[in-house]
């Protein structure tokens, strides 16, 4: 006697769902399966929707999840985020991250930012909590020793002269000027800091991240002149 699938009669209604069987006469379906004590209503359909999500992706590697009900069931099968590592197809995958959110999180990747936890990425992104929860369940916070960083060491902000900092992307001959009058008010504690007091275009700030870094200390001789007021 040939063995039933361990699924049955679930299996089926999963490959109909999925459309790899077409669907029964009204008057033919299969009688569910009877429920006992220890299996509620609710149970069940979450594991009808679990193995429907397991055919999903068997199906469609790349699928985008809908809900954090989904990116749930996701975890449940064994699906992972790594979020220092993961690529901008695996972010897209998550509801509600936008391609702009990928772009900045690959720049910080490719900067050699690494994030240590759910508070971090809630942060970098600038997003409400409930939306890092709903990624919660699948992300992981690896550290790695050897970071994606570039070889050449991040370019000191408050000590470099205007020669170096002229190497940064979007300063311009005038942000430079602002750059250093400001610098030498007082030196920029982050990017948050800097782009407060120069309010420089966003787009060019954005590509300063891991570029540069923020230690305190004497930026040397070559600031621009005060300017003086006419003598009358």
């Amino acid at each position: 006697m040939a063995r039933r699938h361990w699924l049955d009669p679930l299996a089926r209604r999963l490959l109909i769902a999925a459309g790899q069987l077409p669907a029964p006469p009204a008057d033919s379906s299969p009688a569910p399966a009877p429920r006992t004590a220890a299996e509620p209503a609710s149970t069940a359909e979450e594991q009808v929707e679990s193995d429907l999500l397991r055919l999903r992706l068997a199906q469609d590697p790349a699928l985008r999840f809908r809900d954090p009900q989904e990116v749930a069931r996701a975890a449940g099968l064994g699906w992972r985020l790594d979020v220092n590592r993961a690529t901008a197809a695996d972010w897209l995958r998550l509801p509600g991250c936008s391609p702009d959110q990928v772009d900045l999180l690959m720049r910080l990747q490719a900067g050699g930012i690494q994030l240590s936890g759910p508070e971090d990425l809630q942060q970098v992104l600038g997003v409400g909590a409930e939306r890092v929860r709903g990624w919660q369940p699948v992300l992981e916070f690896r550290w790695y020793p050897e970071s994606a960083a570039p070889a050449s060491r991040p370019l000191r902000l408050n000590r470099a002269g205007a020669a170096e900092l002229g190497t940064l992307p979007g300063l311009t001959p005038e942000r430079l000027r602002r750059l250093q009058r400001e610098r030498a008010r007082g030196p920029f504690r982050d990017l948050a800091d800097l782009q407060l007091r120069l309010r420089f275009p966003p787009e060019v700030v954005e590509q300063w991240i891991g570029r540069v870094s923020f230690e305190a200390g004497p930026a040397g001789p070559e600031l621009p002149p005060a300017s003086r007021p006419p003598q009358g």
